[in-house]
C-alpha cells in the first residue's frame, strides 16, 4: 500500500526516496548487522624459519653492522678513558735503589771459625763453605772483620793475617761468593794506620796516605766491593775520604758500584770540613747507626726501650744503617732483629745476633731472620716505605697504672696504600693493648711475622694482647681511616 503525504512533492519519489525504501518504492526496514569483535593479538616468538627468514634480509644486516660499530665505538672510548685516567692519576712508582740499599749485609769474624788443632780448613776456607748457606738466608754483603792484624800498617796492608789463612784461600773466597751472589767488603776499624805512621809530620802523613791507597787498590783489583772505617778512625777526615772516594769511582762500574761506609760510634758523626759535600750524600755511602748503645753489661729491658724509643723519633736525612750495636738480653734479640729489619734503610747484621741460644744448640736456620729478609725483599712498605712512630701513653694499655711496666713501642711502615704496623712488647709481662689505642688507623689487620713464630691469620687492633718480649708485624688492611 503507498503511503500518501501531503507535501513536498519530492519526498518519496525515486530521486528522493526515504532513505529506507525499496526500489519499488515501498518503506523498509533497516537491518542492524552487528561489528566483528576487536581481534585479540597473541604474542608469539619467531620460529626458526621465521627468524632465519628475517636476520638474511637487507634491512637487519644493516642494523646489525651498525650495532657492532656503535659496540666498538664505546668500547674505544671506554678504554680510553681508562687510560686517561691511569695516566694523569698519582701513582707511587719505586726508586731505583743501589745494591747497598738492597742488600743485607753481614758481619762475620773469619777468627771464630778456627777450630782447635784442626789445619784442614783455615778459617777463611771455613768463610767460602759458608758463603751459600748465606745466600739462601738473604744474606747479599759478607763484611770481614779482623782481617788483618791489630799492627797492620799502611807498608803491610796487602798482608792477611797469617792464622786465618793465605792469599790464594782469599781468592778462593772472592771467587766462591761471585758465584754464590755475595759481594764481600773489608773492615778496617781501629787498625789506626795513620796515627802509627805519620804523627804531625805532614811529609810521613802524605807518604802514608798513598801507601793505604795502593793497598786499597790491591784489595779492589781482587774483587772487593768495599771498605769499612770507624769515626773515631784518624782516616775519617775529609782529605782521606775524598781520596778513597776517587779511588772507588775509578773500579766503579754502573752494575758494581764499590762503596765506603763507616761507622757511627757516638750519637753524631764528627764534623767534617768540606763544603758542599756530606755524609752519605758523596764521600761515603752508608752511615751504620747502632740502635743499642755500647754498654760493659746487657742493658736491662726498660733501657732497650729507652734506647729504641730515641732512635725512633729521631730524623733521618739521608739513607740509615742500622746495627745492634749494644749487648741485650737474649730474650730481647729477637725483638731486636725484628726492629733492625723494619726500620728504614740498609740493616747491618753481626754473625750470631740472628739466632738465639736454643737454635744454636740445636743447629736450626735461623727462621725469624730468614723471614724477616723475605718479608723485606717482598715488601716495598718495609724496604724503602716512609716511617712514622706512633707514640704510646700510659692509657694506651691495660697495665698502664703500673709505672715500672715498660711500655709498648709501635712505628708505621707505608709506601702507597699498604701499611704495615709494627709493635713492640720489650717488658717481662703481657700487654694488652686499649681498644682506642689508634683510632686513625684500620680495625683489622694480617700478621707477618712474630718473634715466637706463631702467630697466624687476621687479627683486630682493638684487642691485641702481647707476650713478654715480643715483637709483631701486621700488614693492615685497607680502609678509609688509615694513616
Amino acid at each position: 500500500m503507498t503511503l500518501k503525504v501531503e507535501g513536498d512533492p519530492g519526498y518519496g519519489s525515486a530521486s528522493a526516496r526515504a532513505p529506507f525504501t525499496d526500489l519499488d518504492g515501498s518503506e523498509t526496514v533497516p537491518l542492524l548487522i552487528p561489528e566483528d569483535p576487536p581481534q585479540q593479538y597473541i604474542w608469539k616468538p619467531l620460529s626458526k624459519e621465521e627468524l632465519e627468514k628475517c636476520a638474511g634480509g637487507p634491512e637487519w644486516k644493516k642494523f646489525r653492522s651498525r650495532l657492532v660499530l656503535c659496540f666498538w665505538i664505546v668500547w674505544l672510548i671506554m678504554l680510553g678513558t681508562a687510560i686517561a685516567i691511569i695516566i694523569q692519576s698519582p701513582r707511587t712508582v719505586s726508586p731505583s735503589l743501589y745494591w747497598w740499599q738492597k742488600d743485607v749485609f753481614y758481619r762475620l769474624q773469619p777468627a771464630l771459625f778456627m777450630v782447635a788443632d784442626s789445619d784442614e780448613v783455615s778459617p777463611i776456607g771455613r768463610v767460602s763453605e759458608r758463603l751459600p748457606y748465606l745466600r739462601s738466608l738473604g744474606v747479599g754483603t759478607v763484611i770481614l772483620e779482623g782481617f788483618f792484624r791489630n799492627d797492620s800498617s799502611p807498608a803491610n796492608l796487602t798482608e792477611i793475617d797469617q792464622s786465618l789463612g793465605t792469599l790464594p784461600q782469599f781468592t778462593q773466597l772472592i771467587i766462591e761468593s761471585r758465584k754464590a751472589g755475595v759481594r764481600v767488603m773489608l773492615d778496617l776499624c781501629e787498625l789506626d794506620l795513620f796515627e802509627q805512621e805519620s804523627g804531625n809530620d805532614t811529609k810521613v802523613w802524605s807518604g802514608a796516605s798513598e801507601n793505604i791507597q795502593d793497598s786499597l787498590r790491591y784489595w779492589l783489583e781482587y774483587g772487593v766491593s768495599g771498605f769499612g772505617i770507624c769515626d773515631t778512625d784518624a782516616a775519617f777526615s775529609a782529605k782521606t775520604l775524598m781520596e778513597w772516594n776517587v779511588l772507588m769511582h775509578e773500579f766503579s762500574s754502573q752494575d758494581d758500584e764499590r762503596i765506603l761506609m763507616v761507622r757511627q760510634t757516638s750519637n753524631s758523626l764528627p764534623a767534617l770540613k768540606v763544603s758542599n759535600i756530606t755524609v752519605n750524600g758523596s764521600l761515603v755511602e752508608l752511615v751504620t747507626k747502632s740502635v743499642i748503645p755500647p754498654s760493659h753489661h746487657p742493658l736491662s729491658p726498660a733501657e732497650v726501650a729507652e734506647a729504641m724509643e730515641a732512635r725512633l723519633q729521631m730524623p733521618q736525612e739521608h739513607w740509615p744503617s742500622w746495627t745492634v750495636g749494644g749487648r741485650v738480653q737474649w730474650e730481647l734479640q729477637r725483638a731486636i732483629l725484628v726492629l733492625i729489619m723494619t726500620l728504614p734503610g740498609t740493616p747491618v747484621i753481626k754473625y750470631g745476633d740472628e739466632v738465639n741460644p736454643i737454635q744454636e744448640q740445636l743447629n736450626q736456620p735461623p727462621a725469624l731472620f730468614q723471614s724477616l729478609i723475605q718479608s723485606r725483599a717482598r715488601e716495598e712498605a718495609l724496604h724503602f716505605g716512609g716511617f712514622t712512630f706512633l707514640p704510646f701513653n700510659d692509657s694506651m694499655s691495660s697495665s698502664g697504672l703500673n709505672s715500672t711496666v715498660t711500655p709498648p713501642l709501635a712505628f708505621l711502615r707505608s709506601w702507597g696504600c699498604v701499611h704495615f704496623l709494627v709493635l713492640f712488647n720489650l717488658g717481662s709481662e703481657p700487654h694488652t693493648l686499649d681498644p682506642d689505642w689508634a683510632p686513625s688507623l684500620p680495625e683489622g689487620g694480617l700478621f707477618v711475622i712474630s718473634t715466637r713464630l706463631d702467630r697466624f691469620g687476621p687479627v683486630s687492633l682493638r684487642s691485641i694482647k702481647m707476650q713478654p718480649h715480643e715483637a709483631i708485624v701486621i700488614k693492615l688492611f685497607e680502609s678509609d681511616k688509615s694513616s
